[in-house]
């Protein structure tokens, strides 16, 4: 091969002496010193080495033919360090007939590499799971061809498989398993929580077990036929009438249509059968580096169309192997579900089996977010890697108030979570007997508690929670879990059975919430340079009378003679509210005219989320009905940090004496005009600032239905009076948060 010469039947000699090799019984170690010597040969190079990782930020060389053995376990690089670890850092190839005279090089002295020019370095990958680098050296100064840099590619892709089927299993920790070590993941909470369970991964992964061609005619007649079958059902989906001839979706399918008519993608892969490669590592050599792309492009654009490549090459892979769904694998008791990202139809299918869910990408507030916390399902978002780590049936835990994620944890790690999850439930037991009795602080006013919700599964949580009604029912979710505007009639039956289940308890209706990641699938998505702060909430309301009037109408025919609470989000000014208060007169004057029977009372609020409303003119404040706090959004906007930013998120507190300062002038505003105010948000759902948050003045906090216990329970042992004391004081003594001033009075009431 060393020529270049008849390229196609080197490499498939050289994957054919590979499998045979591989066959044979042999231990770990064993089986890498073969490798290494059979590529030394076929290649005609004096060196070929395997580096592998040892934890995430080193590689180890693990067998070598040509080095010094005594080196074998001994050397080990940092990820970028020397060459070896920059084709590790980029997943890409190093191919240069100067080593010593590259950038980065560091020289090895325990291996005797000093006498080789020539370096040859490919990264050892799966999908985008780095294991790590597979080198040949000549001391020739010459760089290696194209021909020899493709075979050694195949090579790396065929190694990286076998070690996933644990082919190179021996002692030390870069022969360690796959898929077997504990793992610790981070990412942003999503939903508050804490589960335990087994993984299960909404798209399993494609176990590859045999990536050699014994028939290369057969292998590539396989192929073809998968690829008209993916085509086939490509067409059928754009056929379907509920993909809109504008949506998103059907955007997604015409790429998909695209890339599986791509001649120059069904080319790669038949090339790469004709090396020696089955069908399916075909796919997979294709996916892999699709994915390494993704990692390298900025442009957004460019991003989705290889995401797409990957979900296709996915769907290929599935119609080659059969695995996927039909495997008929069985969901585990207490399953956590692992994926990249979710829908939240697709979600809601799962409904309230799930103990917690964990997502690679999603935001605090997308649609998968939204649905979670209408399950009251802990959420991580974020969790880098965790698709790539997680195998069906792992033990996982997930610890939503951190946003770690242990994935095979040790079993003193597991132990502690049992117990972290035992006291829980005590604590609830504990919560249930004050579950009837009113949150009456000490010798102080009684705080009222409702909860958030956004399902009318949601609303049999009203009694068991102790809510005294709903604070917040968000609507959007009915709009996010259709590929079609829902019709008014479905809309008011809903509205009718939310308030028929909250047995005369007040519910709050928040209008639709949509907008910045929260995109309705037929509704065609803008563009925006920070969506959070775009065209959003009341300015899409606003900006689309058409939908405003239909949910209106909804919600006002939903009531038919009982009470009706309304309140608009994302309000920034005054004019905002008014257009949408006479939007809401307006409809109740067209449905009498119509002769519909009108709500026996009508409220029309607003969510504070902006900090302008907060400064709005007295007007404002007069013409709400009621104001609720949407600390949330309130809070990021007030700091300028964004909450999906895990580096700016959690430096700032809830309890900062300035965020504090703003909350009592928002209350001192409403009670220069009597207007009813409440807080909802995360925030009111944590114990210690909801106590804060009292003692400022808020009568009504909104929250999850889980978090009222804990709320109520340190309400009713608290003088509001002693905490404003020791809030004063601190904000007096030139403090940036009142918190250490407050957990020391908590500690001292014991």
């Amino acid at each position: 091969m060393a020529d270049g010469s008849n390229s196609e039947s080197g490499s498939r000699r050289l994957l054919g002496r590979l499998k045979a090799a591989l066959a044979e019984p042999a231990e770990g170690q064993e089986r890498l010193d073969r490798v290494v010597r059979l590529i030394a040969e076929e290649m005609e190079t004096p060196v070929c080495s395997i580096y592998l990782f040892r934890d995430p930020e080193t590689l180890e060389l693990c067998a070598t033919e040509g080095l010094k053995p005594e080196a074998v376990h001994k050397t080990r690089m940092r990820l970028g360090e020397g060459l070896v670890g920059r084709v590790a850092r980029k997943a890409q190839p190093i191919n240069t007939a100067d080593a010593p005279g590259e950038p980065g090089f560091r020289y090895m002295p325990e291996t005797g590499e000093e006498i080789y020019s020539a370096f040859l370095g490919v990264p050892i990958q799966r999908l985008g799971e780095r294991l790590g680098v597979l080198v040949v050296q000549s001391k020739e100064a010459r760089a290696y061809s194209d021909d020899e840099l493709y075979a050694l590619e195949v090579v790396a892709m065929v190694l990286a498989e076998m070690a996933e089927l644990g082919a190179f299993v021996g002692e030390g920790a870069a022969l360690k398993p796959l898929h077997q070590q504990a793992v610790l993941l981070r990412g942003t909470v999503g939903q508050e929580g804490t589960a335990m369970g087994a993984a299960w991964l909404h798209e399993p992964r494609v176990i590859v077990t045999n990536p050699f061609a014994d028939d290369s005619a057969a292998e590539t007649a396989r192929l073809r036929d998968a690829v008209d079958r993916l085509r086939v059902s490509v067409d059928e989906m754009l056929g379907d009438p509920r993909h809109a001839p504008d949506g998103d979706h059907r955007q997604v399918l015409e790429a998909y249509r695209m890339f599986a008519n791509s001649k120059g993608w069904m080319r790669r892969m038949e090339e790469s059968i004709a090396r020696g490669l089955s069908a399916e590592a075909a796919v997979e050599r294709e996916q892999t580096r699709a994915r390494t792309r993704l990692e390298q492009v900025p442009d957004a654009y460019l991003r989705e169309r290889l995401q797409d490549l990957d979900d296709l090459s996915n769907r290929l892979l599935r119609l080659l192997t059969g695995q996927g769904d039909e495997t008929g694998a069985e969901m585990p008791d207490s399953p956590i579900l692992v994926a990249r990202n979710i829908g939240p139809g697709e979600l809601l299918s799962y409904g309230r089996t799930l103990n917690g869910i964990v997502l690679e990408e999603g935001s605090v507030g997308s649609h998968a977010a939204v649905v979670a916390r209408a399950l009251a399902i802990p959420l991580i978002i974020n969790a880098r890697g965790i698709v790539q780590e997680a195998l069906n049936g792992d033990q996982i835990l997930v610890d939503g108030e951190q946003g770690i994620v242990h994935l095979r944890p040790e079993e003193n790690v597991a132990k502690a979570f049992r117990d972290k999850i035992a006291m829980q439930a005590k604590a609830q037991e504990r919560y249930a007997s004050i579950r009837k009795v009113p949150a009456t602080t000490v010798y102080g006013p009684t705080i009222a508690l409702h909860m958030n919700a956004g399902l009318i599964a949601d609303l049999p949580s009203l009694k068991p929670s102790g809510a005294e009604g709903v604070g917040l029912f968000r609507t959007e979710l009915q709009f996010l879990i259709r590929n079609h505007v829902p019709r008014r009639d479905e809309l008011a039956a809903l509205y009718s059975r939310v308030m028929d289940a909250a047995d005369g308890r007040r519910v709050v209706f928040r209008t639709l919430d949509i907008g910045s990641d929260k995109v309705l699938p037929y509704m065609k998505r803008e563009h925006e340079p920070n969506p959070a702060l775009g065209w959003r909430a009341i300015r899409v309301f606003l900006d689309r009378p058409g939908v405003m009037r239909m949910q209106l109408q909804a919600l006002i025919r939903a009531a038919a003679g009982r009470p009706l609470a309304i309140m608009f989000p994302f309000v920034a000014q005054l004019d905002e509210f008014l257009a949408g208060r006479a939007a809401v007169h307006d409809e109740l004057e067209r449905e009498e005219r119509l002769g519909r029977p009108l709500p026996s009372k009508v409220e029309i609020g607003a969510m504070l989320e902006t900090p302008s409303l907060a400064f709005s003119p007295r007007r404002f404040f007069e013409s709400a009905d009621f104001i609720s706090v949407g600390g949330n959004d309130l809070k990021q906007f007030f700091f300028a940090a964004d909450r999906e930013n895990e580096r700016v998120r959690r430096r700032y507190d809830s309890l900062n004496v300035s965020y504090l300062t703003f909350l009592e002038w928002i209350v001192q505003r409403c009670e220069d005009t009597g207007t009813p105010l409440s807080f909802c948000g995360e925030d009111a759902g944590r114990p210690v600032e909801a106590m804060c948050f009292a003692a400022m003045g808020f009568r009504t906090l909104s929250m999850r239905p889980a978090s009222i216990g804990p709320v109520k329970h340190l309400l009713r042992r608290t003088n509001l009076s002693e905490v404003r004391e020791v809030i004063d004081e601190a904000r007096g003594s030139g403090a940036q948060s009142v918190r250490p001033a407050v957990m020391e009075w908590l500690r001292a009431q014991g």
